[in-house]
């Protein structure tokens, strides 16, 4: 092919490019209205708790009903409760903040399967982009309780654990709910990442097991009985850099 040829599609190239690279850099305003437009409408839920859990766990099924239950104790205490905005887990710790005294907050996100937004929420705010949720998800949260889950769930609690670790947001209770379930994860944290050395001991500290709902509300108040859920000026500055 002659150059005069090759010419016309390497034109077409260039422009293509170009035009990606425009819509690229005016997504930046749009991630930047998804975080102001969330700070605004999250802005008074304060003390709230973050809870996770796998989207695809039945209505009948014990870790919805146990959800549910934390939610509402949650709820009834004065807490603000968050979740995903989406079925199994979410949509139950949306459904006993529902039903409490306290605000039910959903952060909803289109997939392309198993998200849709459960009835269950008394604030809802849609992101397009992961990131920008899940700053949200510990920007607001006093405490995370997790629940049995997947990689998303997985996702969430490293974040949180990685976040507390290296001091990029205050510390806050970070609680798994259903021993058995995490059990061989802790047991790998503690004979594999401890031994070899890719975490402290101390590290492990960052985490709390606790089952009864009661006792999850008793130690998120414990955490906080000498100084208030309001973040310091210090650690709002720090926050200001998640």
């Amino acid at each position: 092919m002659s150059v005069q040829e090759k010419l016309p599609q390497a034109i077409e190239a260039s422009a293509t490019s170009n035009n990606y690279s425009a819509q690229e850099s005016w997504r930046v305003f749009e991630i930047m209205s998804e975080f102001v437009d969330s700070t605004e409408r999250l802005k008074e839920i304060s003390p709230a708790v973050s809870i996770f859990g796998s989207a695809r766990t039945d209505p009948g099924h014990t870790y919805y009903k146990l959800a549910e239950n934390i939610a509402r104790q949650l709820s009834d205490a004065g807490f603000s409760v968050i979740s995903g905005g989406g079925p199994g887990i979410m949509e139950a710790a949306n459904k006993g903040a529902f039903y409490g005294k306290s605000p039910s907050v959903g952060l909803n996100i289109q997939l392309p399967h198993e998200q849709h937004n459960n009835p269950y929420q008394d604030i809802s705010q849609t992101f397009h982009h992961f990131f920008a949720r899940k700053v949200m998800f510990v920007k607001f949260a006093a405490a995370y309780v997790v629940m049995p889950g997947g990689f998303g769930t997985m996702d969430e609690l490293m974040e949180a654990l990685t976040l507390v670790q290296t001091g990029k947001t205050r510390r806050i209770p970070i609680i798994l709910v259903c021993g058995d379930f995490w059990r061989g994860m802790l047991e790998w944290f503690r004979d594999v990442m401890v031994k070899e050395g890719m975490i402290g001991v101390e590290d492990l500290d960052l985490i709390q097991v606790i089952d009864e709902p009661k006792q999850v509300v008793e130690a998120i108040f414990k955490h906080y009985e000498t100084r208030g859920f309001e973040p310091s000026a210090q650690e709002r500055e720090i926050q200001l850099n998640l």
